[in-house]
C-alpha cells in the first residue's frame, strides 16, 4: 500500500473511532439530561419554497444529524411496480450529477460521518451525521443526494440484483414469510399489503425512467421535512439550510388516491407448510393510525396485553403458566393509516393450537373486565419512565422530531407525552380494549409443520 493510500486509511480510521467515541460520550451525556426531556424544544420554520425545518441545539457533544423525511413511500407505488420508493432511497447516494457514487462514498468516509437513506410505507428518510467541524460537508453531501440523483444505469441493476438477493434469501426466515402473508390478509386491498422492498414479480419492471418520475414528483420541498440534531446555533442552521436548499424548487402536491385499509369482517387464516421444529404464528387485524386521539389509551392498554415484556398478560398466560412460548408479544403498528395489530410467537408444532387458544383467551380477557389498579399504574411508570431513553442520541431525536412534525402531533409533544400517559384511566382501557381488539375477526398466520401443527381453520 502506498504511503499516501496507508496515511489516508489511518485518517479515516482515526476519525471513525473519534466519532464512535463521541457517540457513546453523547449516549451517556443524553442519559444524564433525560429528566429533562420535556425540556426539549425544538424551532420551527418554513422556506419559501415549502421545506419545514427543524431545529434542536444540543451542545453536549461536537455531533450534527440533519435528516430529511420526504412524505412518500411504498404506499405510493403502483401494484405493478412495488419496491419502486424504495429502489429510489436506495439509489439517491449511488451517484449525482456532480459525484459518483465512489466520491460520495470517499468522502463521507474520510470524515468518519455516515449517510444513509431508508424508505417506509409511508414516507422515506434520508440523514446525514457528522462532526461539528464537518457540518458544511454534511449539508452539501445530503443536499446534492436528495436534490440531484442521476441514477446510472448500472448502479440500478447492481441494487436490483442485491435487493433480489435478499428478497430471495427470506425464504429462509419463517418471521418474515409469516410477515408477509399476515400483511396480504390484514391490508388485501390496500397498498400496505405489498413489502417495502418490492417483490420478485415487480422489481424487474422497474425502469430508470420510472425511478426518475417518481423522484420529480415526490421529491419536492414542499412535501419535506428537514430536522437538524446537534451542536449548532439556530444562526448556522438556518444560513446553512438558505445556502444548500434554498434553491430547490417547489413542486405540485402529488396526488394521494388512496384510502383507509378496511377492516376483517370474519377469521382468515393461511397455513404455510415448512418443515421446522417451531410454528411461528401471527394473530391480529387492522389497527390504528398514529393520528388516533385514542393512540395513548391504546398504548397502555397494549402494555399490559402484551406489550410489557415479563409483566404482560400474555407473558403470564402463554409463557409462565403454561410453557407454551420463550416469549409472545403484542403490537400496534400505528402508521399514517390505520396499520396492524399483532400478536407473535413461536411454539412447538404440537402446542400451535392451544397457544392460539390462549391467545383468544386473553384478547377476550381484555375487553371483558377492567384491568387492576397495579396492572396500570406499572404501565404508566414504564411508558413514562422509558420515554426519555427513546430520545437519547441526536439520531434518535431527529427521528422522533420528523414524525412529530409528520404526524402533526405539536412541538409540544416532549412535554405533553407523559401527561397523555398519565390521564389514562382504566375505564379508557376497557373503552379502547372493546373499541380496537376483535377477536372474532382476525388473520391468522401459521408457518411450521402443518402435518404435526394440525391447526384448525377456526380455533
Amino acid at each position: 500500500m502506498a504511503r499516501n493510500q496507508r496515511a489516508a486509511c489511518s485518517t479515516r480510521k482515526a476519525a471513525r473511532l473519534l466519532v464512535s467515541l463521541l457517540l457513546t460520550l453523547s449516549c451517556f451525556a443524553f442519559r444524564t439530561e433525560s429528566a429533562q426531556a420535556a425540556e426539549i424544544k425544538p424551532v420551527r420554520f418554513v422556506e419559501p419554497n415549502g421545506l419545514t425545518v427543524l431545529v434542536l441545539e444540543q451542545h453536549y457533544v461536537p455531533i450534527v444529524q440533519i435528516q430529511a423525511l420526504v412524505k412518500a413511500g411504498s404506499a405510493q407505488d403502483q401494484a405493478e411496480k412495488a419496491g419502486l420508493a424504495n429502489l429510489v432511497a436506495s439509489l439517491l447516494d449511488e451517484g449525482t450529477a456532480t459525484r459518483t457514487a465512489e466520491q460520495i462514498a470517499e468522502q463521507i468516509e474520510l470524515v468518519g460521518g455516515s449517510l444513509a437513506a431508508r424508505a417506509t410505507d409511508d414516507f422515506t428518510t434520508v440523514s446525514a451525521r457528522v462532526l461539528k467541524k464537518d457540518t458544511e460537508l454534511g449539508f452539501e453531501l445530503l443536499a446534492d443526494v436528495l436534490q440531484r440523483p442521476s441514477f446510472p444505469e448500472k448502479e440500478l441493476e447492481r441494487v436490483r440484483s442485491q435487493i433480489l438477493g435478499e428478497i430471495q434469501s427470506e425464504k429462509d426466515e419463517p418471521t418474515t414469510i409469516a410477515a408477509k402473508a399476515f400483511d396480504q390478509l390484514v391490508f388485501a386491498d390496500h397498498p400496505y399489503r405489498w413489502p417495502v422492498n418490492g417483490m420478485e414479480e415487480t422489481l424487474p419492471k422497474i425502469a430508470r425512467a420510472d425511478l426518475q418520475q417518481f423522484f420529480a414528483e415526490e421529491y419536492v420541498p414542499n412535501q419535506t421535512i428537514l430536522a437538524i440534531v446537534g451542536d449548532v446555533t439556530l444562526e448556522q442552521a438556518r444560513g446553512l439550510v438558505a445556502k444548500h436548499f434554498g434553491a430547490w424548487k417547489r413542486g405540485d402536491r402529488p396526488a394521494r388516491a388512496t384510502g383507509h385499509p378496511r377492516p376483517i369482517d370474519k377469521p382468515v387464516v393461511r397455513l404455510i407448510d415448512k418443515d421446522l421444529t417451531q410454528a411461528t404464528i401471527l394473530l391480529g387485524h387492522l389497527g390504528i393510525s398514529r393520528t388516533n386521539p385514542d393512540f395513548y389509551a391504546v398504548t397502555v392498554m397494549n402494555y399490559i396485553l402484551g406489550a410489557g415484556g415479563f409483566s404482560s398478560r400474555l407473558m403470564d398466560s402463554i409463557r409462565d403458566n403454561q410453557g407454551l412460548a420463550y416469549g409472545v408479544n403484542s403490537t400496534f403498528n400505528a402508521s399514517l393509516m390505520p396499520g396492524s395489530f399483532m400478536v407473535s410467537l413461536q411454539t412447538r408444532n404440537e402446542t400451535a393450537n392451544q397457544a392460539i387458544a390462549g391467545v383468544l383467551k386473553e384478547l377476550h380477557g381484555i375487553r371483558n373486565g377492567p384491568v387492576t389498579d397495579e396492572e396500570l399504574a406499572d404501565a404508566k411508570a414504564y411508558l413514562i419512565g422509558s420515554f426519555p431513553l427513546r430520545l437519547d442520541s441526536t439520531a434518535k431525536l431527529a427521528d422522533v422530531l420528523s414524525l412529530v412534525e409528520f404526524y402533526n402531533l405539536g412541538l409540544d409533544y416532549f412535554a405533553e407525552y407523559p401527561r397523555w400517559i398519565e390521564r389514562v384511566t382504566k375505564e379508557d382501557v376497557l373503552r379502547v380494549a372493546k373499541q380496537y381488539i376483535h377477536p372474532d375477526h382476525y388473520a391468522l398466520v401459521v408457518v411450521g409443520n402443518l402435518s404435526k401443527a394440525k391447526v384448525n381453520n377456526k380455533p
